[in-house]
Formats: C-alpha cells, structure tokens, sequence
C-alpha cells in the first residue's frame, strides 16, 4: 500500500510575546506586498477590486496635482503610529521634509496631513472604526474614507477637532467634492467610475 505524501502547510510568522513591532514590518521574510501592523498583528491585504485601484489612483493624482509647495503626496505608504501599529493607508499626504531618502519605507504620524483610505470589503470596519482612533491618536489633522456605493464614490471628510483629540465629520461628498482643508480642492468624484458602470454596477 502506498503512501500518500502529507500536503505541506502553510507557513506563517509565529508572533512573539506582546506581539510584532513597527521595525519588524522591514525584516519579516516573505511578507506579502501591502502588509501592515495593527495593534501587534499582520494584517494582509486582499486582491483589489476595480474601484479601490482606480479610487486610488485618482486621489493619488489629483492631491498631488492640487497639493501646495511644502506638501508630498504618496500612495500606499505606512506609517508610524507607535510601536505596534504601522498601518499602510492608501494615499497620505506628507509635510516637506518627512521623506528624505528614497529608501524609506515609512513616514512618521507627526509628518502626515491628510490621510486617505479607500474601503473594500474586508477593511471596511477597520476603516470606519479602528484605524480613525488610530490616525486621530496620532494627531493626523484630516481623515477621507472613500467607499463604493453601487458604483459611486463616495467621500466621508473627517476633521481631527484639538479638544477631544477626535475626528468629527464635516462632509459627505457624492458626485462632486469641494473642500478648503488641508488645501483647496475641487473634484468631479464620478470620474472615478466610467458614468456606463455607474449606471450599471454589475
């Protein structure tokens, strides 16, 4: 009677004590690309639909486009929050100075301006509930949450307010968004999704 070989399991990072490091995120082998650090644990990112590519992109040309001297804008680029979390939002927008080498891999919280996260499915509560602490907790003045409702882009603008350390919210935007904060922008939103998939979300 043969043998059937024993299929190979995966091989995952086990965690130390207290859990994995901000430092840890640069010297872990064969991390997948995009990995981030939320309260000590890896989080892996899912393929990208779509809309999360193509919001991306949007936000990442049109801030840089808009953004003023002085201002850096980079997508999909972690963070140093503290020692456990080194989250890797989808576009930020840095003060000048905060990437002085192009070998960085990350950019101090104190550095970073605006904030901007487009959900998909599987990061949607960490978009809407655990990360905003975490980038208020790091005195990031503004926080965008772009989400796809039946292929519309919609925008939830939030405002770190200095009292509370917490963000409050000072806009929805649908299909056209205007703000003054953290700079002056003005953007068709519908140009994200081609206007036939908008009708259409299927």
């Amino acid at each position: 009677m043969s043998i059937e070989p024993e299929a190979s399991e995966p091989r995952w990072a086990v965690p130390p004590e207290g859990g994995w490091t901000a430092d840890d995120l640069d010297t872990l082998p064969d991390l997948p690309p995009h990995t981030e650090l939320i309260d000590g644990s890896l989080v892996f990112s899912s393929p990208q639909t779509v809309f999360h590519a193509r919001a991306v992109s949007f936000f990442g040309e049109q801030l840089r486009a808009a953004a003023p001297p002085g201002a850096d804008t980079i997508s999909r680029f972690t963070i140093d929050i503290d020692r456990h979390n080194r989250p890797e939002p989808d576009v930020i927008v840095v003060r000048e100075g905060a990437v002085r080498s192009m070998d960085r891999t990350r950019v101090p919280g104190g550095s970073v301006l605006l904030v901007v996260e487009v959900a998909s499915e599987d990061s949607l509560s960490r978009d809407r509930e655990t990360k905003p602490v975490k980038y208020a907790r790091a005195a990031i003045p503004h926080y965008w949450r772009v989400e796809n409702h039946d292929g519309r882009a919609v925008v939830y603008v939030f405002e770190r307010e200095p009292a509370t350390g917490a963000y409050t919210s000072t806009g929805i935007f649908h299909d056209r968004m205007k703000v003054s904060v953290p700079f002056a922008v003005d953007l068709d939103l519908t140009a994200i999704t081609p206007r036939r998939r908008a009708a259409d979300p299927r």
